[in-house]
């Protein structure tokens, strides 16, 4: 992992916690994130309250890019059964890349298994608007049951991701007739 040495040691540790959290896990100790960030476990205190703030701002300093990379731009023309697939295509194509891990906003809820831990709260948030987003998309495709079918799409999301993170599986040739499927079941357009 490499830091720009000309960024802020702030910014530095905010990409040690993303990337090395991504990488290894929340466990990941403090003297790793410091000596990844090059910067001294005072001025990483001094910056950030606890290792738990740590982790969270790195969290929120990728729930932009994330968006960003998962969901089709507002009012792109498609339609909303679309705009849903584009998310899986998405998801497919991430999953291709030999650092893949999953979904990292999954897998810090999973590791933490504390609700109210200040990453788990940024990761909850994140996942939810992911869910949310299928929701709107559900109801503007006139899904029978727009609240039902988000769930399903968040478990098969979270599901692939999680499966190819841990290489199990590929989504490829697989997530999309079955998010097809539900498409179909929920009579969206």
């Amino acid at each position: 992992m490499s830091t720009d040495p000309k960024s802020s040691p702030r910014e530095r540790l905010l990409e040690a916690a993303a990337t090395l959290t991504y990488r290894d896990g929340v466990g990941i100790g403090v003297d790793a994130l410091c000596r990844a960030a090059g910067v001294s476990k005072r001025s990483m205190y001094q910056l950030f309250e606890s290792k738990d703030e740590l982790l969270a701002a790195g969290l929120e300093g990728r729930a932009v890019a994330y968006a960003a990379t998962l969901l089709p731009p507002a009012d792109d023309g498609r339609s909303p059964r679309e705009r849903i697939l584009y998310v899986f295509e998405q998801l497919t194509a991430q999953a291709g890349a030999p650092d893949f891990h999953g979904c990292r906003f999954l897998a810090v809820q999973i590791e933490l298994k504390d609700q109210h831990h200040p990453a788990s709260r940024v990761a909850h948030r994140v996942k939810e608007n992911l869910t949310g987003f299928f929701r709107g998309e559900a109801e503007r495709g006139g899904a029978s049951d727009p609240d039902l079918l988000a769930r399903q799409l968040i478990l098969v999301f979270d599901g692939a991701s999680a499966r190819a993170g841990i290489g199990a599986d590929t989504p490829t040739g697989l997530v999309a007739p079955t998010v097809t499927v539900l498409l179909d079941a929920a009579g969206m357009r």
